[in-house]
């Protein structure tokens, strides 16, 4: 019997070059976004806070271009047109007790209101920032005398506060700004003291002092950062306070002075005419209310916005 041959047929053998490396694809994973970016995308997506600031940079846009906007002359006057009623051709809000023309007195008059209501809440926020800095980082008895110095300011109410430094002061734009920025100046630095002080003795602060780090630095550096989200937080939520009261010290004779269109003077010299065009009479409270309104909404989803868990 003839043996038979079979022919087994090997595999060809795979070879590998130890100097060749196969880099494996990692997943794609989008970049670290930072803390002001998610902010930013909190804010986007909260309606009522879109809403108020497109309200404010329409009543902003058209207090700046007021000169070029306006339709008549703010200083006008016309007793054969006084008190028109809403709607009157020419005068789409009417006229005034002096027949001027409502739409734009209200348009040049909402650059004063709205520069009283951020300018004294700017300043504070500067001056009462830096003295809660200082305070809460030295500590001791440089803190209990400066806080216990500005408490002497919470004994009195803020609107009662505003008009008695506004009389001292005596009446006009600039006074007006300087008494609310000492109204709201202790309550900033109430609030950047108590996170200054909350932050100092952390672990990180610590370091850097021992370290050699200057207190200048130490401030600038590693605490600023710390006080100046809920600093800020707090100031714009006094924005509406602050154009309320100096609306209020306007329509009490302690603010701008008359011929001049501030929304608070013009509800004052409009008193005499709500039994006769209430409609008209109420219009710059109405700009008052409104302004106030979506600067409480904005700062409220400024606030939500900022809360952010990481």
């Amino acid at each position: 019997m003839e043996a038979m041959k079979t022919e087994i047929t090997m595999p060809p053998m795979l070879t590998t070059d130890a100097t060749q490396t196969t880099a494996i694809p990692l997943p794609k994973t989008a970049p670290a976004r930072s803390y002001w970016s998610m902010v930013l995308h909190q804010l986007l997506r909260d309606p009522m806070a879109m809403i108020s600031a497109l309200i404010l940079l329409l009543f902003i846009g058209a207090a700046i271009f007021a000169p070029w906007l306006a339709p008549a002359d703010p200083y006008k006057t016309s007793m054969l047109q006084r008190l028109m009623p809403i709607g009157t051709e020419h005068h789409w809000l009417g006229t005034d007790e002096l027949g001027r023309d409502m739409v734009t007195r209200l348009m040049v008059g909402g650059r004063i209101s709205l520069l009283m209501g951020v300018v004294p809440v700017l300043a504070a926020f500067l001056i009462g920032t830096t003295i809660g800095l200082f305070a809460g980082y030295v500590g001791g008895r440089v803190n209990m005398l400066t806080m216990r110095s500005l408490d002497v300011f919470y004994a009195f109410p803020s609107v009662l506060l505003a008009v008695a430094i506004a009389g001292v002061l005596g009446p006009g734009i600039s006074n007006s700004l300087i008494a609310l920025t000492l109204v709201f100046v202790p309550q900033v630095v109430r609030v950047a003291e108590s996170v200054t002080t909350q932050v100092r003795n952390l672990d990180y602060i610590e370091a850097a002092r021992m370290s050699g780090a200057s207190a200048f630095s130490i401030i600038r550096v590693h605490v600023l950062g710390n006080v100046l989200g809920p600093v800020f937080v707090y100031a714009t939520g006094l924005l509406s306070v602050s154009m309320i009261l100096g609306s209020g010290l306007s329509f009490l004779g302690l603010g701008v002075k008359p011929p001049e269109p501030e929304w608070g003077l013009m509800l004052n010299t409009l008193r005499s005419a709500i039994f006769i065009n209430p409609m008209v009479a109420a219009v710059p409270g109405a700009m008052i209310f409104l302004t106030s309104i979506a600067f409480n909404l904005l700062a409220d989803g400024v606030r939500s916005a900022m809360d952010i868990r990481q």
